[in-house]
């Protein structure tokens, strides 16, 4: 019972200041779930595995990690069910009364300087996210491998900002020099 509340807890707080998305979540998710006493199963080599495999399913990345490790941490599917609650339900009623709010007020100085202000906060928290995800289990702990995992890092960055590419042919060529590289 104990780590069912810890899990609706964590997920509250996630879902309540998780501005940004998902990936603006990630940072959030790692600092309250990995490690943690209720937790020791989601270490960081399992926590770069939950972010892959949810970005692979469809959906946004932090409900899907928030169903993972609800089921991870329990060991069943209610375990799932809460957290991907507990993960929605915040932003779910702040944007309800949120919307009512500003669409009264839209025109507001406050309003309005209130939204600039977290424009940064939110690309402070996806930068977070990156800089979660430069991780040994992502790049490798020996030289010669992060020098191969930056070097397709960087090709594919390249691809991305310099070609009219699709980024689904980018990340199967990625994952094609990936596999003969590695």
């Amino acid at each position: 019972m104990e780590t069912y509340l810890r899990l609706i807890w964590a997920y509250l707080k996630i879902g309540l200041f998780g501005f940004g998305g998902g990936y603006a979540m990630l940072s959030l998710i790692q600092s309250e779930i990995v490690g943690s006493s209720w937790c020791p199963q989601i270490t960081n080599q399992t926590f770069t595995d939950i972010v892959a495999i949810s970005q692979m399913t469809p959906g946004p990345i932090g409900i899907n990690s928030a169903t993972y490790i609800g089921y991870v941490a329990t060991g069943g599917i209610w375990g799932s069910v809460l957290a991907t609650f507990t993960v929605v339900l915040p932003p779910f009623v702040l944007v309800l009364c949120a919307s009512h709010f500003i669409s009264r007020h839209h025109d507001s100085a406050l309003i309005q300087g209130a939204m600039k202000g977290l424009r940064p906060v939110v690309v402070g928290l996806i930068a977070s996210a990156a800089l979660l995800l430069m991780n040994g289990e992502n790049f490798g702990y020996d030289v010669p491998d992060v020098v191969k995992s930056v070097a397709i890092c960087c090709a594919s960055l390249a691809v991305v900002l310099f070609t009219r590419l699709h980024p689904i042919l980018i990340i199967i060529a990625a994952g094609v020099v990936g596999y003969f590289l590695f």
